[in-house]
């Protein structure tokens, strides 16, 4: 998995200069640091105790391809909306989240209560991707003034390698099929991990701290094309309860440095 993650990096990265050296434009680099809210099938669809419990944090690496300057020149390039509004990010980016049952379910006191409590997890995914980010405001303007801030939209897809860890605190763990509840049987559970698809959507703003360095916040919502990226994963043929691969929400700050 290692491996896959290098290559692709090197990809991105890659491609990214190839593009500076043909269309000509400016660089950034950063990193950011936050939490995440798991959404999966540990605990209960819209239930507060399972969104505040089931949390994490997440880090990433970023890279912004800028269209509206070009640093071998120390000029800008041709004034146009693409130009002044858009920029390309590319991110290597790590989350992982301790994953519990909670809400009514895991509280009943029954086996299948004590089952749900015993359950635990842990997700933790590495993700290697693009997106495309929307400046409402001008781009150039917000360089160009210190203490200004830019909104922004973002749109992306990533290539998702997971690891999970599902297993069961009670005697035998679950290699015994009286520790699974029975929803989970026969084989709706794995520590196997994989790797996945996954869509990203984001809102967020930058401040801009000094000519060459911004802060940056942001919201982002994140779509697996999987439900075993927590390891569990119902049969939705038999349990219309499952309705929704795994995602998470992610909020973190960064700070972004402008390569001259």
């Amino acid at each position: 998995m290692t491996k896959k993650i290098k290559y692709l990096l090197i990809l991105l990265i890659g491609a990214n200069f190839s593009m500076n050296a043909q269309f000509g434009f400016s660089h950034e680099v950063g990193a950011f640091i936050g939490g995440v809210a798991f959404q999966s099938d540990f605990g209960v669809r819209h239930d507060f105790e399972t969104n505040a419990g089931n949390t994490g944090i997440g880090v990433g690496l970023v890279h912004y391809m800028n269209f509206a300057y070009r640093a071998e020149c120390n000029c800008y390039t041709p004034e146009t909306y693409f130009n002044d509004h858009f920029k390309v990010r590319s991110e290597l980016s790590y989350n992982s989240t301790k994953l519990e049952h909670f809400g009514k379910w895991a509280e009943k006191e029954s086996l299948a209560g004590a089952q749900l409590r015993a359950m635990k997890g842990e997700a933790k995914v590495t993700d290697v991707g693009m997106q495309l980010e929307y400046f409402p405001l001008s781009i150039r303007e917000f360089t160009a003034t210190d203490g200004a801030w830019a909104p922004f939209l973002g749109l992306g897809a990533h290539y998702s390698f997971f690891d999970n860890n599902t297993y069961s605190t009670l005697p035998g763990g679950l290699d015994n099929p009286n520790n699974v509840y029975p929803r989970y049987l026969p084989d709706g559970f794995s520590s196997e991990g994989g790797s996945t698809w996954s869509v990203v959507s984001s809102v967020g703003t930058r401040y801009k701290l000094t000519e060459l360095s911004d802060l940056f916040f942001e919201l982002r919502w994140q779509y697996y094309f999987s439900d075993w990226v927590d390891g569990l994963n119902k049969n939705p043929d038999l349990w219309k309860e499952n309705k929704a691969n795994d995602w998470n929400l992610w909020f973190h700050f960064g700070y972004i440095y402008y390569l001259d």
